[in-house]
């Protein structure tokens, strides 16, 4: 009886879940602070010059592992608050998806460096109008692929060629969770535009956490398909 009212003490009610939810972001975000932070101090001191492109691409190089880490904690989140577990969640997917979140997020940088360069070089290259627009297109792509390709690395263990092509399955698989991560990209953009990106950066846990939501039908579609079920 003692272990029923507990039970319904913490976790239950919606109050609770709520404050189970809010302390879940609290700690992930400052985890990822503490995991990233090295190289987003470093960026925010670089002048935004086309030269620091490179530079900038190597301070993010880190984010992408503490990104991942936060997937893998949100997604294993308890909802009982007596059996919060945050931080060793966030920890044991930083351990386990260290080296498979870099071999999707480097080649990203790497690209979106290599676009930045073009573009801001784009009247002296003396290349055609359209070419401009095609390179926007693939930082864009590059982008929604990457996001996608950080959710299945976090949560499945796939070689980097699979998750490479499933993250751009789900691109097309999936328009509706293509679109909203297009628009959590665009205000991801306007909070920098406004702030900086700093402030971007207080509000990874909840970017974390509405890429999950977005992708809901992703995972799912991953796990029962592409998975064994002993592996599930």
């Amino acid at each position: 009886m003692s272990d029923l009212t507990t039970s319904q003490k913490f976790g239950s009610g919606p109050l609770s879940r709520g404050s189970a939810l809010i302390y879940t972001l609290l700690i992930v975000e400052l985890l990822v602070l503490l995991t990233a932070i090295p190289g987003l101090v470093a960026m925010v001191l670089l002048d935004r010059d086309a030269t620091n492109l490179p530079l900038m691409a190597a301070c993010l190089l880190p984010a992408g592992p503490s990104l991942s880490a936060a997937l893998y904690a949100l997604r294993h989140r308890s909802r009982d608050l007596a059996e919060l577990s945050p931080a060793a969640a966030f920890w044991r997917g930083y351990k386990l998806n260290f080296g498979a979140a870099l071999k999707v997020w480097a080649p990203y940088l790497l690209m979106l460096a290599l676009v930045g360069i073009n573009l801001t070089n784009f009247a002296a290259a003396g290349v055609p109008g359209w070419w401009g627009a095609l390179l926007i297109v693939l930082a864009a792509g590059g982008t929604l692929w990457v996001l996608n390709a950080l959710v299945i690395t976090s949560l499945f263990a796939f070689r980097a060629a699979d998750v490479a092509k499933l993250a751009a399955y789900g691109l097309g698989r999936f328009p509706a969770a293509t679109l909203a991560n297009a628009c959590l990209l665009i205000v991801s953009g306007g909070v920098v535009f406004v702030a900086t990106e700093a402030a971007l950066a207080l509000l990874a846990s909840v970017f974390a956490g509405t890429l999950l939501w977005n992708s809901r039908a992703m995972i799912t579609e991953v796990r029962q398909r592409f998975t064994r079920p002993d592996a599930q």
